[in-house]
């Protein structure tokens, strides 16, 4: 049975008018100080027992009710230790409170209860209780990249250890998952598919950004007999803000460090038939030596196009098998034609430079060029080629489009990276 049909009531306040006292529901009942209050009353627990600091059973709601038909309670403020707020409704006649929210689990509640007396004068309480632990699995979630200095590009990964499909859970599940920077910019997550949320800036992370992600899940309900977990924090910074630009029409790549202009150099990209894949992509890691093979792009060992060779200074732009990387035996044409197979090709100088000038979340575009769009998701990290509404219409919280869109971009990261084994095998080949 969900936690959002059940109905008793494992956890009831008591309220007597002010000058006759105000029993609490867990934890100790004091007055505020200048209130006339009657601390006498006794603590009651509902089915937990009345025992001052029993534990709550958290898969029951809140109830508050006043003992005395004069008594009035104006408002309820419920929060636990990590500041997030119970939310509840008052009865019409203003004689009971019932929370509408399941309380956290294994958390520490303060409740600060207003009421009016017969005569109209105020009273305020404040009441503490603690919650025990819940039956129910727990939702765990994995962020990343790991901790360390990243380029302007890197996204911020969410990885769920249990799929979440419905609307309201996946709000619920995001709106709880937090990520502050300094300087601060707009962002916001995307659902990738049940599983997975990227998170990014509207535009790239400032240059010497810090960055924090958190969760505030643990404890908290999320679905049918599923609750939050435990998440590690991560903490991480960006560095110079480095781009290359390469131009596939033109054959050259333009390199620039924080809107400086570093170097253009001449290239080669994929020839007809391995045209390199345009759009913007992230570096996601640094080879020093490769060795790339035509057989693991499904090219036949013996045929016209068959490769075997070691490769030097790689920067690694999709898990199919895009790099960045010293092509020697193709300087005659980097500047003038595409002959790769689907790589960008430098001269070993310039991709020496090039590998001991970048960093994995650095950014490079190609453009101009007569290949397939670089997906968004699946294929290394292509969420800059979605527009800002496009990214915000994979959020559970966009108003507009209530996530309608977010199954679509998952089903567009498994055509592209797939479930089966041989795309799963693809994801690490190489190609020059």
């Amino acid at each position: 049975m969900s936690h959002k049909t059940r109905i008793q009531l494992g956890c009831t306040l008591v309220l007597a008018p002010l000058v006759a006292g105000l029993t609490a529901c867990g934890g100790g009942a004091k007055p505020l100080a200048g209130e006339a209050y009657d601390a006498a009353g006794q603590l009651s627990f509902g089915t937990a027992g009345e025992r001052d600091g029993a534990e709550v059973d958290p898969d029951t709601p809140l109830s508050i009710t006043a003992r005395d038909s004069g008594t009035r309670i104006t408002d309820v403020v419920a929060t636990d230790g990590d500041g997030r707020t119970l939310t509840g409704e008052l009865s019409a006649d203003g004689r009971g409170w019932r929370s509408t929210t399941a309380l956290a689990a294994e958390a520490e509640y303060t409740v600060k209860v207003s009421t009016e007396n017969g005569d109209g004068d105020p009273g305020r309480g404040v009441h503490t209780f603690r919650t025990g632990d819940s039956e129910a699995d727990r939702l765990t979630v994995a962020f990343g990249p790991e901790a360390g200095t990243y380029g302007v590009g890197q996204p911020i990964t969410a990885t769920l250890s249990e799929g979440v499909a419905d609307p309201a859970e996946r709000a619920l599940v995001e709106s709880s998952l937090t990520v502050t920077s300094e300087p601060a910019v707009e962002g916001a997550w995307h659902w990738v598919d049940d599983k997975e949320l990227h998170y990014r800036p509207r535009e790239y992370w400032p240059a010497n950004a810090s960055i924090t992600v958190t969760s505030g899940l643990d404890g908290l309900p999320i679905g049918d007999e599923l609750r939050g977990g435990e998440t590690k924090k991560l903490t991480l910074r960006t560095g110079d803000r480095i781009e290359a630009v390469a131009d596939i029409s033109t054959h050259h790549m333009t390199v620039s460090r924080n809107g400086e202009e570093l170097r253009t150099i001449p290239i080669t990209t994929g020839k007809e038939g391995f045209a390199t894949r345009n759009g913007i992509k992230v570096v996601l890691g640094r080879e020093q030596y490769v060795r790339m093979t035509g057989t693991s792009i499904g090219i036949p060992a013996g045929s016209a196009e068959s490769y075997d060779l070691p490769v030097y200074w790689a920067a690694r732009l999709t898990w199919s098998g895009e790099y960045v990387h010293g092509a020697p035996w193709s300087v005659g044409s980097q500047g003038s034609a595409n002959v790769s197979h689907g790589c960008t090709g430098l001269s070993t100088e310039n991709a020496q430079w090039f590998y001991e000038l970048v960093k994995p979340g650095d950014i490079v575009q190609h453009v101009n060029g007569f290949g397939e769009d670089m997906a968004p998701f699946g294929n290394g990290f292509g969420d800059w080629n979605l527009s800002w509404d496009e990214w915000l219409a994979g959020s559970a919280l966009d108003e507009a489009s209530g996530g309608g869109t977010a199954q679509g971009a998952g089903a567009d990261r498994e055509k592209d990276s797939g479930g089966s084994d041989d795309a799963k095998a693809a994801r690490l080949t190489p190609a020059v």
